[in-house]
């Protein structure tokens, strides 16, 4: 991977919440999430009528449940980095920039600013960003998202207009 300073495409944020993650999401990354989500319980259904162990229904349906279940939080983990790869500039990301100023520019008529605002010490807030910067990038081994409200983002030059900042 590309150090993120060489990204192909602008970085829309580097730390971007959990709620505008999952608005972003393109129709892909929810066909990745359902497809994803549907080759456990696939499986299992295939292993048990070409290799039936003989445990019954019971074990079966068990087993169904708790794979569904692993699948579907894998798949949505699976959509989730996806998009994420957009904001960071990794992938092509046109649309999301469209969305973000279009974001952007509603929330500064309102008089809001772009990242919310928290209660939380400056400390705290630093802390959860600290966490959560790239934490898409080790899913794998420990899921983090991004609940907090913070200043701390970077983005490319050009994701904003400078007219608009």
């Amino acid at each position: 991977m590309r150090p993120l300073h060489e990204a192909p495409y602008p970085i829309i944020d580097t730390d971007p919440l959990f709620s505008r993650v999952v608005r972003y999401m393109r129709p892909v990354d929810y066909l990745v999430w359902a497809g994803t989500a549907m080759v456990g319980p696939a499986v299992v259904f295939l292993t048990e009528k070409y290799m039936p162990p003989g445990q019954g229904r019971i074990r079966y349906m068990r087993d169904m449940k708790v794979v569904t279940l692993l699948t579907t939080a894998l798949g949505f983990m699976n959509g989730y980095a996806s998009s994420c790869t957009r904001f960071w500039g990794l992938r092509e990301n046109s649309r999301e920039i469209k969305m973000y100023r279009q974001e952007y520019a509603r929330l500064k008529a309102q008089g809001k600013p772009m990242h919310g605002t928290s209660t939380l010490p400056l400390s705290i807030q630093r802390t959860a960003a600290g966490y959560s910067t790239g934490a898409f990038l080790a899913f794998d081994m420990f899921p983090i998202f991004n609940f907090v409200d913070h200043p701390f983002h970077g983005q490319s030059e050009g994701v904003i207009p400078e007219d608009e900042k």
